[in-house]
Protein backbone atom coordinates (compact mmCIF):
# COMPACT_ATOMS: atom_id res chain seq x y z
CA UNK A 1 0.00 0.00 0.00
CA UNK A 2 1.68 3.12 -0.37
CA UNK A 3 1.63 5.36 1.65
CA UNK A 4 0.60 9.28 1.44
CA UNK A 5 3.20 11.76 1.96
CA UNK A 6 3.52 13.05 5.20
CA UNK A 7 4.42 15.93 5.76
CA UNK A 8 4.01 18.42 2.74
CA UNK A 9 4.89 22.35 2.18
CA UNK A 10 1.84 24.22 2.63
CA UNK A 11 1.49 28.39 2.52
CA UNK A 12 -0.91 31.07 3.00
CA UNK A 13 -1.63 32.86 -0.01
CA UNK A 14 -4.42 35.43 1.36
CA UNK A 15 -7.33 33.63 1.60
CA UNK A 16 -6.32 30.79 -0.45
CA UNK A 17 -4.37 28.06 0.94
CA UNK A 18 -1.28 26.06 -1.45
CA UNK A 19 0.73 22.52 -0.41
CA UNK A 20 3.33 20.75 -2.03
CA UNK A 21 4.28 21.42 -5.46
CA UNK A 22 1.96 24.44 -5.74
CA UNK A 23 4.37 26.42 -3.43
CA UNK A 24 6.05 29.51 -5.87
CA UNK A 25 9.41 29.83 -4.73
CA UNK A 26 8.81 33.11 -3.95
CA UNK A 27 6.62 35.47 -1.89
CA UNK A 28 4.06 38.01 -3.42
CA UNK A 29 6.44 40.43 -1.39
CA UNK A 30 9.73 39.36 -3.13
CA UNK A 31 7.97 39.50 -6.85
CA UNK A 32 6.54 43.11 -5.79
CA UNK A 33 10.33 44.26 -4.98
CA UNK A 34 11.89 42.92 -7.60
CA UNK A 35 12.96 44.51 -10.67
CA UNK A 36 11.87 42.93 -13.83
CA UNK A 37 13.40 42.99 -17.05
CA UNK A 38 13.73 46.60 -18.75
CA UNK A 39 9.60 47.06 -19.38
CA UNK A 40 7.77 44.05 -17.99
CA UNK A 41 7.41 45.92 -14.70
CA UNK A 42 5.17 48.46 -16.19
CA UNK A 43 2.71 45.89 -17.39
CA UNK A 44 2.89 43.73 -13.94
CA UNK A 45 2.68 46.31 -11.29
CA UNK A 46 -0.61 48.16 -11.85
CA UNK A 47 -2.28 45.02 -11.57
CA UNK A 48 -0.73 43.94 -8.20
CA UNK A 49 -2.05 47.35 -7.04
CA UNK A 50 -5.25 45.94 -7.13
CA UNK A 51 -4.80 43.31 -5.26
CA UNK A 52 -2.90 45.22 -2.82
CA UNK A 53 -6.29 47.15 -2.72
CA UNK A 54 -8.02 44.25 -2.10
CA UNK A 55 -5.84 43.33 0.83
CA UNK A 56 -6.49 46.89 2.40
CA UNK A 57 -10.07 46.72 1.68
CA UNK A 58 -10.32 42.88 3.66
CA UNK A 59 -8.59 44.38 6.33
CA UNK A 60 -10.41 47.36 6.79
CA UNK A 61 -13.88 45.53 6.57
CA UNK A 62 -12.75 43.11 8.81
CA UNK A 63 -11.45 44.84 11.68
CA UNK A 64 -13.61 47.86 11.41
CA UNK A 65 -15.62 47.21 14.31
CA UNK A 66 -12.76 45.99 16.68
CA UNK A 67 -13.31 47.19 20.17
CA UNK A 68 -10.27 49.18 21.65
CA UNK A 69 -7.11 47.05 20.47
CA UNK A 70 -3.48 46.44 21.87
CA UNK A 71 -0.70 44.75 19.54
CA UNK A 72 1.61 42.31 21.06
CA UNK A 73 4.94 41.61 19.20
CA UNK A 74 7.86 39.13 19.99
CA UNK A 75 9.73 35.92 18.96
CA UNK A 76 7.40 33.10 17.02
CA UNK A 77 10.65 30.63 18.20
CA UNK A 78 9.48 31.16 21.37
CA UNK A 79 8.98 27.50 23.39
CA UNK A 80 5.64 27.03 25.48
CA UNK A 81 7.76 25.84 28.36
CA UNK A 82 9.65 29.17 28.53
CA UNK A 83 9.03 32.32 31.13
CA UNK A 84 8.74 34.81 27.78
CA UNK A 85 5.69 32.44 27.11
CA UNK A 86 4.20 32.36 30.71
CA UNK A 87 4.69 36.08 30.57
CA UNK A 88 3.09 36.83 27.52
CA UNK A 89 0.24 34.80 28.27
CA UNK A 90 0.08 36.52 31.55
CA UNK A 91 0.03 39.92 29.56
CA UNK A 92 -2.72 39.01 26.77
CA UNK A 93 -4.76 37.96 30.06
CA UNK A 94 -4.51 41.01 31.82
CA UNK A 95 -5.04 43.32 28.53
CA UNK A 96 -7.96 41.29 28.09
CA UNK A 97 -9.14 42.05 31.53
CA UNK A 98 -8.42 45.85 30.90
CA UNK A 99 -11.31 45.55 27.70
CA UNK A 100 -8.47 45.40 25.14
CA UNK A 101 -8.35 43.37 21.70
CA UNK A 102 -5.26 41.72 21.85
CA UNK A 103 -3.71 41.52 18.07
CA UNK A 104 -0.41 39.94 17.16
CA UNK A 105 1.20 38.44 14.34
CA UNK A 106 -0.93 35.49 14.45
CA UNK A 107 2.11 32.90 14.59
CA UNK A 108 3.70 30.38 17.50
CA UNK A 109 5.69 31.69 20.16
CA UNK A 110 4.95 35.08 21.71
CA UNK A 111 2.43 35.24 19.66
CA UNK A 112 0.46 32.35 20.37
CA UNK A 113 0.58 33.04 24.01
CA UNK A 114 -0.68 36.47 24.18
CA UNK A 115 -3.64 35.31 21.91
CA UNK A 116 -3.81 31.95 24.44
CA UNK A 117 -3.77 34.52 27.26
CA UNK A 118 -6.48 36.83 25.82
CA UNK A 119 -8.55 33.58 24.92
CA UNK A 120 -8.86 33.14 29.04
CA UNK A 121 -11.24 35.93 29.37
CA UNK A 122 -14.49 35.60 28.59
CA UNK A 123 -16.09 37.81 25.94
CA UNK A 124 -12.48 39.04 24.94
CA UNK A 125 -11.27 38.93 21.44
CA UNK A 126 -8.31 37.39 20.10
CA UNK A 127 -6.72 38.48 16.58
CA UNK A 128 -4.23 37.38 14.42
CA UNK A 129 -2.56 39.05 11.34
CA UNK A 130 -0.32 36.51 9.57
CA UNK A 131 1.65 36.78 7.05
CA UNK A 132 3.00 35.07 3.88
CA UNK A 133 6.33 33.97 4.45
CA UNK A 134 8.92 31.50 2.70
CA UNK A 135 9.07 29.07 6.14
CA UNK A 136 5.24 29.22 6.18
CA UNK A 137 3.89 29.59 10.18
CA UNK A 138 0.60 28.55 10.54
CA UNK A 139 -2.28 30.84 12.37
CA UNK A 140 -2.42 29.54 15.82
CA UNK A 141 -5.22 27.71 17.70
CA UNK A 142 -5.99 30.87 20.09
CA UNK A 143 -7.19 33.13 17.47
CA UNK A 144 -10.64 34.22 16.85
CA UNK A 145 -10.14 36.48 14.22
CA UNK A 146 -7.69 35.38 11.87
CA UNK A 147 -6.76 37.73 8.72
CA UNK A 148 -3.52 36.26 6.31
CA UNK A 149 -1.30 38.83 4.20
CA UNK A 150 0.44 39.06 1.36
CA UNK A 151 2.24 42.45 2.09
CA UNK A 152 4.21 43.50 5.15
CA UNK A 153 3.06 46.90 4.59
CA UNK A 154 -0.46 46.16 4.45
CA UNK A 155 -0.40 43.85 7.86
CA UNK A 156 1.88 47.17 9.42
CA UNK A 157 -1.15 49.59 8.63
CA UNK A 158 -3.73 47.18 10.68
CA UNK A 159 -1.27 46.70 13.24
CA UNK A 160 -0.97 50.68 13.53
CA UNK A 161 -4.50 51.41 12.40
CA UNK A 162 -6.30 49.83 14.91
CA UNK A 163 -4.17 49.42 17.59
CA UNK A 164 -4.16 52.15 20.73
CA UNK A 165 -0.30 51.14 21.98
CA UNK A 166 2.24 48.39 21.14
CA UNK A 167 3.99 45.99 23.62
CA UNK A 168 7.31 44.25 22.42
CA UNK A 169 8.49 40.70 24.24
CA UNK A 170 12.00 39.66 23.30
CA UNK A 171 12.06 38.94 19.44
CA UNK A 172 13.73 38.42 16.53
CA UNK A 173 14.57 40.75 13.40
CA UNK A 174 10.64 41.22 13.32
CA UNK A 175 10.21 42.08 16.37
CA UNK A 176 13.11 44.73 16.15
CA UNK A 177 11.32 45.92 12.85
CA UNK A 178 7.86 46.79 13.88
CA UNK A 179 9.61 48.24 16.95
CA UNK A 180 11.42 50.90 15.22
CA UNK A 181 8.70 51.20 13.16
CA UNK A 182 6.23 52.14 15.93
CA UNK A 183 9.00 54.59 17.75
CA UNK A 184 9.27 56.52 14.20
CA UNK A 185 5.67 57.11 13.68
CA UNK A 186 5.86 58.16 17.21
CA UNK A 187 8.79 60.53 16.67
CA UNK A 188 7.58 62.06 14.09
CA UNK A 189 3.91 62.45 15.34
CA UNK A 190 2.18 60.24 12.34
CA UNK A 191 0.70 58.77 15.53
CA UNK A 192 -0.09 60.39 18.48
CA UNK A 193 -0.47 59.48 22.46
CA UNK A 194 0.81 55.86 21.57
CA UNK A 195 2.38 53.96 24.05
CA UNK A 196 5.66 51.68 22.71
CA UNK A 197 6.60 49.49 26.08
CA UNK A 198 9.30 46.85 26.07
CA UNK A 199 8.97 44.00 28.38
CA UNK A 200 11.98 42.56 30.28
CA UNK A 201 14.68 44.78 30.52
CA UNK A 202 17.54 42.14 30.68
CA UNK A 203 16.85 41.37 27.14
CA UNK A 204 16.22 44.96 25.90
CA UNK A 205 19.38 46.50 28.35
CA UNK A 206 22.05 45.81 25.46
CA UNK A 207 19.78 48.08 22.93
CA UNK A 208 18.66 50.45 24.86
CA UNK A 209 22.58 51.17 26.12
CA UNK A 210 23.27 51.02 22.76
CA UNK A 211 20.36 53.59 21.88
CA UNK A 212 21.65 56.16 24.88
CA UNK A 213 25.43 55.40 24.40
CA UNK A 214 25.84 55.84 20.40
CA UNK A 215 22.17 57.05 18.70
CA UNK A 216 21.78 60.13 21.78
CA UNK A 217 25.46 60.94 22.06
CA UNK A 218 26.62 61.40 18.35
CA UNK A 219 23.21 63.23 18.32
CA UNK A 220 21.02 61.02 16.35
CA UNK A 221 18.42 61.37 18.55
CA UNK A 222 17.26 64.29 20.33
CA UNK A 223 17.17 63.62 24.70
CA UNK A 224 13.16 63.51 24.50
CA UNK A 225 13.09 60.68 22.11
CA UNK A 226 14.14 58.58 25.12
CA UNK A 227 10.78 59.10 26.37
CA UNK A 228 8.99 56.93 23.59
CA UNK A 229 10.31 53.59 24.87
CA UNK A 230 9.04 52.31 28.18
CA UNK A 231 10.76 49.58 29.75
CA UNK A 232 9.56 47.11 32.54
CA UNK A 233 9.70 43.26 33.85
CA UNK A 234 5.96 43.86 35.29
CA UNK A 235 3.10 42.76 33.31
CA UNK A 236 0.55 44.91 35.27
CA UNK A 237 2.73 48.10 35.06
CA UNK A 238 2.88 47.35 31.02
CA UNK A 239 -0.91 47.62 31.24
CA UNK A 240 -1.26 50.45 32.90
CA UNK A 241 0.75 52.25 30.36
CA UNK A 242 -1.20 51.76 27.89
CA UNK A 243 -4.68 52.72 30.29
CA UNK A 244 -3.06 55.86 31.27
CA UNK A 245 -2.45 56.64 27.84
CA UNK A 246 -5.53 55.69 26.51
CA UNK A 247 -7.26 58.01 29.05
CA UNK A 248 -4.85 60.63 28.59
CA UNK A 249 -6.15 60.30 24.56
CA UNK A 250 -9.62 60.24 25.46
CA UNK A 251 -9.46 63.48 27.87
CA UNK A 252 -7.40 65.52 24.86
CA UNK A 253 -10.16 64.77 22.53
CA UNK A 254 -12.90 65.63 25.21
CA UNK A 255 -11.11 68.97 25.54
CA UNK A 256 -10.80 69.42 22.26
CA UNK A 257 -14.55 68.87 21.15
CA UNK A 258 -15.02 71.22 24.20
CA UNK A 259 -13.31 73.83 22.76
CA UNK A 260 -14.80 73.45 19.00
CA UNK A 261 -18.18 73.41 20.70
CA UNK A 262 -17.12 77.21 22.39
CA UNK A 263 -16.00 78.54 19.53
CA UNK A 264 -18.54 77.78 17.30
CA UNK A 265 -21.16 79.07 20.07
CA UNK A 266 -19.77 82.27 20.45
CA UNK A 267 -21.41 85.19 18.91
CA UNK A 268 -20.16 86.16 14.99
Amino acid sequence: MIRMEQIRRERRQGQAVVRGNLVPTSTHDQRLLARQGPSDWVHMDPWRVLRIQAEFVEGFGQLAELPPAVTVFGSARTPADTSDYRIGQALGRALAEAGYAVITGGGPGVMESANRGAREVEGAVSVGLGIELPFEQRMNDYVDLGIEFRYFFVRKTMFVKYSCGFIALPGGFGTLDELFEALTLVQTHKVTSFPVVLVGTEFWGGLLDWIKGTLLSTGKIAEQDLDLINVTDDVDEAVHIIVDADLARSKQREEEMEAAAALHAEPQ
